[in-house]
């Protein structure tokens, strides 16, 4: 057996179990033409951050902010809440069926990390057209102190 054979066969094996992995996670299947998005990241976040805050946009269109839950220890946010999407959409239109759902209904929980600099006793919420803008503000830095060295 010369050795290009051997290298043949070790690259036949690669190729067979490649073939057997796409089958098991079906990879070759066609994808949806919709971006999906997994129940554990609603709701869609973004952090900003000024000199003087980290603020945190929650998009949650549809859920009472009343009845959400924030809270923040150290620098981790938690959000939960509960948005039901069975309800009437509005103008007295009951619809009976679905032929395509894609806002999810049901309970959810966020843990959002943030930047070590924010100050837990310093925040504030507040909710405008289906966005809460949460402010928090940072700590004071310390600030460096020159050692002067005494000359004998």
């Amino acid at each position: 057996m010369l050795w290009f054979d051997f290298a043949d066969s070790i690259w036949n094996e690669f190729d067979k179990m490649q073939r057997e992995i796409e089958e098991l996670f079906d990879l070759t299947a066609p994808l949806s033409d919709i971006r999906s998005v997994s129940r554990g990241t609603f709701p869609v976040i973004n952090v900003g951050e000024t000199p003087e805050n980290v603020i945190v946009y929650i998009l949650a269109p549809g859920i009472d902010p009343s009845k959400m839950d924030l809270t923040i220890e150290k620098n981790i946010l938690t959000i939960t809440a509960e948005r039901d999407t069975t309800k009437d959409i509005g103008d007295n239109i009951s619809v009976d069926g679905y032929h395509r759902r894609e806002r999810i209904s049901g309970k959810f929980k966020r843990i959002i990390s943030l930047p070590e600099t924010v100050d837990a006793n310093n925040v504030q919420a507040q909710y405008k057209n289906g966005i809460i803008i949460v402010t928090i503000g940072k700590k004071e830095e310390e600030k460096s102190k020159k050692i002067e060295v005494a000359i004998e």
